[in-house]
């Protein structure tokens, strides 16, 4: 084991220092794309798929060459873990090849096995219990939206979210108890976040004195909120419930009902992909109160900085 390495599984895994540290960097390289870098000069990051992917894929990759390294993507089909290798030896084979590992997959305790068996970092680029690195993104895109300078002046916004207690919900609660912000999260009754993400939140926001809450109503959430979140209502692996959770969250599609609850300067956000008219209608996605394609955009800076992070700029 290397015990220097650090990974980035959980939100909770980063301080708010860490936090502030990576969107600093990430508005920096936003002002500086297109310059030439050496940074990762010699280094490469193997990029595992076990689900489809759009934004993880192509800003890791696109951040691996524009930082001077390499990225190289793999899949169940390419790598042995398809016929039954485990993620322990996976993680020791790739340790001796990569500079870092990032990895897209079904089941966040892979991930936690990966981690715990690789001598290099690993990256959390989506699991069925968290996505640390969009939400990093988000919090880049609030900051923007609103014309702030600093990570803090977050805590003087109200989040809501509106859907599906899934990772998304789950890694949006750890961060806002984390930066000590405001949020309700609003799911229907069975489709809560994890009782395990509710506790740990809220240990974390006794510290930081963050509000987070989950409840039932939408309207409760979206009322005065200056973000509104949401995500698709059925995530991969739960299409066979997609017609169930239709019916279930029919009442908690963002729309312009939904919005007049919201305060006058509220903006949206979705991490994509979306389901127009579903859990938001298409007028609202494509309306003047949405910045969702500023968090596609910003899911490449930030994943610029957490590469620095955890990888490790080239010594001089």
């Amino acid at each position: 084991m290397n015990p220097t390495k650090k990974d980035f599984l959980s939100m909770s895994d980063v301080t708010a220092a860490d936090i502030d540290d990576l969107l600093t960097t990430a508005r920096y390289l936003k002002t500086r794309r297109g310059g030439p870098s050496q940074a990762l000069a010699g280094k490469t990051l193997g990029m595992i798929f076990q689900k489809p992917s759009t934004r993880t894929a192509v800003s890791f990759a696109v951040s691996m060459y524009e930082l001077g390294g390499f990225a190289l993507t793999l899949n169940d089909q390419q790598l042995q873990i398809g016929r039954g290798e485990t993620m322990a030896d996976t993680a020791r084979t790739l340790s001796r090849y990569l500079a870092g590992i990032m990895i897209r997959a079904r089941r966040h305790d892979d991930v936690e096995e990966l981690a715990r068996s690789a001598t290099v970092p690993v990256i959390n680029g989506l699991t069925d219990r968290e996505h640390p690195c969009q939400v990093l993104a988000d919090l880049q895109t609030a900051l923007e939206a609103f014309r702030f300078k600093k990570t803090t002046d977050l805590r003087k916004l109200k989040f809501a979210y509106v859907g599906d207690g899934n990772n998304m919900a789950q890694s949006w609660m750890l961060a806002a108890a984390v930066l000590g912000l405001d949020l309700a999260v609003a799911t229907p009754d069975g489709y809560q976040p994890q009782r395990e993400f509710q506790q740990r939140a809220a240990v974390l926001a006794r510290a930081s004195k963050a509000r987070v809450s989950v409840v039932e109503d939408p309207t409760e959430a979206a009322a005065g909120a200056d973000v509104i979140y949401t995500d698709v209502w059925t995530s991969m692996g739960q299409e066979d419930e997609a017609e169930k959770r239709r019916r279930v969250f029919r009442p908690y599609q963002v729309n312009d009902k939904l919005l007049d609850r919201a305060s006058k300067r509220a903006v949206v956000m979705h991490c994509l992909p979306a389901h127009r008219d579903e859990e938001i209608t298409a007028g609202v996605l494509e309306g003047p109160r949405s910045v969702v394609f500023e968090q596609a955009e910003n899911r490449l800076h930030v994943q610029k900085a957490v590469l620095l992070k955890f990888l490790g700029r080239r010594r001089r």
